[in-house]
């Protein structure tokens, strides 16, 4: 994992088409797996993944155990050639009971696999685990129509469980009234413990992430000048993080997920 902190480098904005990202359940485990695929070789990956690997996600959340699954392509970055330029979002209720799950022939039993798999095209640079800790929303909100970019923000820390306890105390409870007043225009936010790997080469500990309805709100969002912020909690959130915060930038070309309502 000696070169996670390059993958932690770009700015990281989720273009999201319908998604309700990431509502998964808390005794659930999240996997995000980080490819490499080459330029020439996107345009077929991408297909093969809508056209054939979105499909047998929904028939494995049909099944219960894959609660959530994404596909997203990076927009920018630097030193490309040696950065993931993809990212899978999978989470699972069950971390142990994986087997079956990615079983195309149940769903395509006259397709052949060569036609199907992405492996060949693309390398696996990075898995990481996590677990969701916390979410809040904008009252009202339509995740198909509101949740189209996300900020997805790595902290590190050495104190991660304190560190998500303080922004569930201090920031959770203000984002939330701040978006359901119309103060700002996010739409959700909600943050994760990073499970595993651990390091300190990875240069995050935790993740958070705040949703948008647009790209121009998700890069310069703007406050009205009531709002109040809780910066006694701020400061103790500050307190315990090493170093600067580091966001991402990806787009989001599908996803599957039985819980969301839209």
């Amino acid at each position: 994992m000696k070169h996670f902190k390059i993958l932690l480098s770009a700015l990281v904005i989720l273009s999201a088409v319908g998604i309700y990202l990431p509502l998964q359940a808390q005794d659930g485990i999240t996997i995000h797996q980080y490819r490499q695929v080459a330029p020439e070789h996107m345009q077929e990956f991408i297909e093969r993944e809508t056209t054939y690997w979105s499909k047998v996600a929904e028939h494995a959340a049909t099944k219960g155990n894959l609660t959530f699954w994404a596909l997203l392509v990076k927009q920018g970055g630097f030193d490309l050639p040696n950065s993931p330029n993809v990212l899978f979002i999978n989470t699972y209720n069950d971390i142990d009971n994986m087997g079956g799950t990615w079983n195309p022939s149940e769903v395509f039993p006259d397709v052949p696999v060569e036609k199907m798999e992405t492996m060949s095209m693309s390398k696996v640079m990075h898995t990481v685990y996590l677990r969701t800790a916390h979410w809040v929303e904008k009252e009202g909100v339509v995740p198909s129509d509101d949740f189209n970019y996300v900020v997805m923000v790595y902290h590190d820390t050495d104190s991660p469980g304190q560190l998500i306890a303080l922004e569930n105390e201090h920031w959770a409870p203000f984002i939330k009234s701040a978006m359901d007043a119309g103060k700002t225009p996010q739409k959700a936010w909600g943050n994760s413990v990073i499970l595993s790997p651990s390091g300190p080469d990875m240069k995050a500990t935790t993740l958070s992430y705040d949703l948008y309805s647009s790209l121009k709100d998700a890069l310069a969002p703007n406050w009205t000048d009531d709002a109040s912020f809780p910066e006694e909690g701020l400061a103790k959130i500050n307190e315990l993080e090493n170093g600067r915060r580091i966001s991402y930038v990806y787009r989001i070309v599908q996803v599957v997920n039985p819980n969301a309502d839209n």
